[in-house]
C-alpha cells in the first residue's frame, strides 16, 4: 500500500476510533480547520469548519449514548476513503432507546487531517427505531 493510501486511511481509523472514545477534542484534532461535514440525511445537520464542528460534537456524543461505528470496510483511494459503517447508540433524549442503522462516509485527507466528510444514513430507518 502507498504512502497516500496508509496516511488516508490512518487518519479515517484516528477519527473513528476518537468518535467511538467519546472524545471531542479528539475528534476536532482529526479534522482541518476549513473541515466541511456534509449530511446527506434530513436528519442531519452539516457543519463548516473545525470551531463550528467541534461546538456541535458535545451535544452530539451526549446525546448519543454509547455511540458506536462500527466499519464494515475501509476502500481507500489516494486521498479519498469510503467507509461502510453500522452505528449503534442509545438515544437519550428519547429515553435511552437503542439504535442501529446503515450508512457510509465518504471522505477526503490532507496532510493526514480529514477536509471533507459526507455522511449517507438513512434518518427514516432513525425514526421507524425511535417510535
Amino acid at each position: 500500500m502507498g504512502d497516500a493510501l496508509k496516511d488516508t486511511r490512518a487518519a479515517v481509523e484516528a477519527y473513528l476510533a476518537a468518535l467511538n472514545a467519546h472524545d471531542a477534542d479528539a475528534v476536532a484534532a482529526c479534522v482541518a480547520e476549513d473541515f466541511v461535514n456534509e449530511h446527506t440525511s434530513s436528519l442531519g445537520r452539516s457543519r463548516s469548519g473545525r470551531a463550528e464542528y467541534r461546538a456541535a460534537l458535545t451535544g452530539f456524543l451526549e446525546d448519543f449514548g454509547d455511540l458506536h461505528y462500527l466499519p464494515e470496510r475501509f476502500l481507500v483511494d489516494g486521498e479519498s476513503a469510503a467507509v461502510p459503517y453500522v452505528m449503534t447508540f442509545r438515544m437519550r433524549s428519547a429515553g435511552d432507546r437503542p439504535v442501529r442503522v446503515r450508512g457510509v462516509f465518504v471522505f477526503t485527507v490532507a496532510h493526514g487531517l480529514i477536509t471533507r466528510r459526507t455522511d449517507y444514513w438513512d434518518s427514516g430507518e432513525v425514526q421507524r427505531q425511535l417510535a
